[in-house]
């Protein structure tokens, strides 16, 4: 598994749909749309450009089941087919996102979120 946390590029625009490339194809067990998976993850903002959350910061990966509405549209969509030991940049416009709302003070309205996710387990 990578050490280090990965620096996200943020696109000049924001999107409307939802973008995914595998930076590092895993060959692990495959993430299913209920799967449970461990993850290490950066998320940053388009429209400031900052880090907004980083599980690498906090030193400890995050465990979420899909399906169970416990995580964001984008991620319900944008990790299955991922395996255990892959990397894959999400750009994830609002509608996959926090929509209108933003999740204020760090994600604006209508923002488009880039996230870079390691799936380090699949259960």
């Amino acid at each position: 598994a990578e050490t280090t946390a990965p620096d996200p590029t943020v696109p000049e625009e924001g999107i409307t749909g939802i973008e995914k490339s595998d930076d590092i194809v895993g060959c692990g067990d495959e993430v299913q749309t209920d799967s449970t998976v461990q993850v290490h993850y950066v998320l940053k903002s388009q429209s400031s450009g900052a880090v907004v959350d980083s599980s690498w910061d906090r030193g400890s990966p995050f465990d979420v089941t899909l399906g169970q509405q416990q995580v964001i549209k984008g991620w319900e969509e944008g990790i299955p087919g991922m395996r255990a030991g892959g990397r894959r940049t999400l750009v994830l416009g609002p509608d996959y996102g926090y929509g209108a709302a933003g999740s204020p003070p760090d994600i604006a309205p209508n923002d488009t979120l880039v996230f870079v996710v390691d799936v380090l387990s699949v259960s």
